[in-house]
């Protein structure tokens, strides 16, 4: 990294058209966004959804970034990606081709109409936890304490990783 990047973490998410392949391309192309490059990403993982109960598993995965953006410009180019992938924000929490979260931001907060850093739930998510223990096993979560200990007082989670090559 350099001096003028910042660590950022992105959990990605997808239910729908293929979702193995939709978080295996954006995790590429997340290495191609401009004044960002990919450092690593977790296994990718199958999850019960946590919203409406009609609607396929997810398949999620977390995203180490180095960044010279913004936060607010790193949103953009998620949500733009998204946006490539046919994503179309319906149902909340509903089925979606690609669903990217900023997590992590360094070590800002942020609090604005737009963007939550750390994320407001992912204390709370496994399928979030889980995949950001495998790229960052020594993070500390501002406000919640370490990465570690967050996993061990989780319920059981229910996660399955995928095998390496797969495209659903």
């Amino acid at each position: 990294m350099s001096a003028a990047s910042v660590p950022a973490f992105v959990g990605l998410g997808s239910n729908l058209e293929q979702p193995a392949r939709q978080v295996r391309t954006a995790l590429h192309e997340l290495s191609e966004l401009p004044g960002t490059g990919l450092l690593r990403h977790s296994p990718l993982y199958r999850s019960a959804p946590l919203g409406p109960p009609d609607q396929p598993d997810y398949v999620n995965a977390v995203a180490m970034l180095s960044t010279s953006l913004d936060p607010h410009a790193l949103l953009d180019q998620l949500q733009a990606l998204e946006r490539r992938h046919g994503r179309v924000r319906g149902r909340h929490w509903g089925p979606r081709t690609l669903d990217l979260d900023l997590l992590l931001f360094g070590e800002q907060r942020i609090d604005s109409v737009r963007l939550s850093v750390p994320h407001p739930q992912m204390h709370r998510r496994a399928f979030v936890l889980v995949p950001l223990h495998d790229v960052a096993p020594d993070l500390h979560l501002p406000g919640q304490g370490s990465l570690a200990d967050q996993i061990r007082a989780m319920p059981e989670h229910g996660l399955r990783p995928l095998p390496v090559v797969q495209d659903d």
